[in-house]
């Protein structure tokens, strides 16, 4: 008899629930829209109370707590999404579900599925990257994540400007930081046009690539992750992984070396289905 496992990847446009298997195989998926908390937690309890689960995996959209000993563990914490904002997450599952619960944001999840199932499969470190509606990364070493008082928030980290780029940036927090130039929702307040409806030979384009590249940079020289994994719906972009590691090659300039750039920077081997995956195996690493 296959053990049952939960995973909730909580993103801030949807929540994508599915049931797998202790082997990580996926048996079934469903998303719901991300509305309030009241409405939006209401489906997946429904959904879950389908199944006999052994445990459930959360990857959540943060910032959340995710320090065991603190008193607002397991809560979404200073969130853009007001309604969210110091949500008991993980309390709220466990009035529903007497089960034990692995909690962690969803880039660090889908960080997880690539290191067990994908591109890190074997490898003692990767880092991964999600560049689409927001943008958010996990580090993982020796099966650990990176994180000290909190998690990490890459995606807003500082970059240095393109000489042809006079965009304020879109993030609320901090205008051009990363996520501010490189998200979703900046490509369309820049260009007047959603990244996947703008061509291919668009100007934009080659400036999105130097910053995606000056983050494989930064994340080369502090980190030496054995891959880099860039995810999200911007790097469905066929023609992005490419400009990316020739913009990525003139930055490093021959200062370090890294393994070849088509092993080294890469798009998720899993797809769409990393942060699934990682939920699920964080699941079954809570029943070991």
């Amino acid at each position: 008899m296959r053990t049952l496992l939960g995973s909730i990847e909580a993103g801030g446009t949807k929540f994508v629930c599915a049931v797998g298997t202790d082997d990580l195989e996926i048996l079934e998926r469903v998303s719901f829209p991300t509305t309030t908390p009241e409405e939006t937690m209401a489906l997946v309890i429904d959904f879950f109370k389908q199944y006999d689960l052994q445990a459930i995996g959360i990857g959540s959209f943060g910032p959340i707590d995710i320090h065991e000993d603190s008193p607002t563990y397991g809560h979404i914490t200073s969130t853009p999404k007001l309604a969210w904002q110091e949500y008991d997450f993980v309390g709220e599952m466990k009035r529903h579900f007497d089960l034990p619960i692995a909690w962690t944001t969803d880039v660090n999840a889908a960080a997880y599925g690539e290191y067990v199932k994908g591109h890190g499969k074997g490898l003692s470190s990767c880092v991964y990257y999600t560049i689409g509606t927001g943008v958010g990364a996990g580090a993982i070493q020796n099966g650990h994540f990176i994180e000290g008082f909190s998690h990490p928030e890459m995606g807003h980290t500082t970059l240095r400007r393109h000489s042809d780029d006079l965009f304020e940036g879109s993030c609320p927090f901090h205008g051009d930081c990363l996520e501010g130039m490189v998200a979703g929702p900046a490509i369309e307040k820049r260009t007047g046009i959603k990244g996947q409806d703008l061509e291919e030979t668009h100007p934009f384009w080659e400036i999105e690539a130097y910053y995606i590249a000056q983050v494989a940079y930064n994340t080369t020289l502090m980190f030496s992750p054995e891959v880099i994994i860039f995810g999200g719906g911007v790097m469905k972009q066929d023609h992005m992984l490419e400009k990316v590691r020739q913009e990525f090659e003139k930055l490093v300039n021959g200062y370090v070396k890294t393994p070849p750039l088509k092993e080294y920077i890469v798009t998720p081997a899993l797809v769409d289905d990393p942060g699934t995956i990682g939920c699920l195996a964080l699941a079954k690493e809570k029943i070991r």
